[in-house]
């Protein structure tokens, strides 16, 4: 895998993926930049929620769940001093569907944590990473 980052003026950058898709980083006023998009520092958690919701997704999927949402909602504090690296983040999976089984949910969110996210895995080096859900059940899926 390899990015490509270009800086765009002021404190305003635009990241390139590698599957060419294209997104724009900015700073605050206060910080040279105009607020054009998300800081690079929350571009790792929005990093991190899709990855985790990737997993959690497949994994009930493939125990036939009749899942017809998934939000996450992460929170997250960092260190006062430089670098300031994450040193607590909470992840919350709020999973719609028909008849989920908790035990199942409850096993995805878990296996995503332990085992399969890469991006909450390397994030838990510096940081206390915990996890919880809530099932909201719905009526059909997609």
């Amino acid at each position: 895998m390899e990015i490509k980052v270009s800086w765009a003026g002021n404190a305003a950058f635009v990241g390139e993926s590698s599957s060419g898709h294209k997104v724009v980083m900015d700073g605050p006023a206060e910080g040279g930049g105009r607020d054009l998009g998300p800081r690079p520092m929350e571009m790792l958690l929005m990093g991190t929620g899709g990855c985790s919701s990737y997993d959690v997704i497949s994994i009930l999927k493939k125990a036939r769940q009749n899942v017809s949402a998934c939000d996450v909602v992460i929170s997250s504090e960092r260190a006062d001093s430089e670098p300031k690296v994450f040193t607590k983040i909470h992840i919350h999976f709020k999973i719609s569907g028909t008849n989920l089984k908790e035990k199942q949910v409850e096993r995805a969110v878990s296996l995503s944590a332990e085992k399969y996210c890469s991006a909450s895995i390397m994030l838990g080096a510096t940081a206390e990473i915990t996890h919880d859900y809530e099932i909201l059940e719905v009526e059909g899926t997609l």
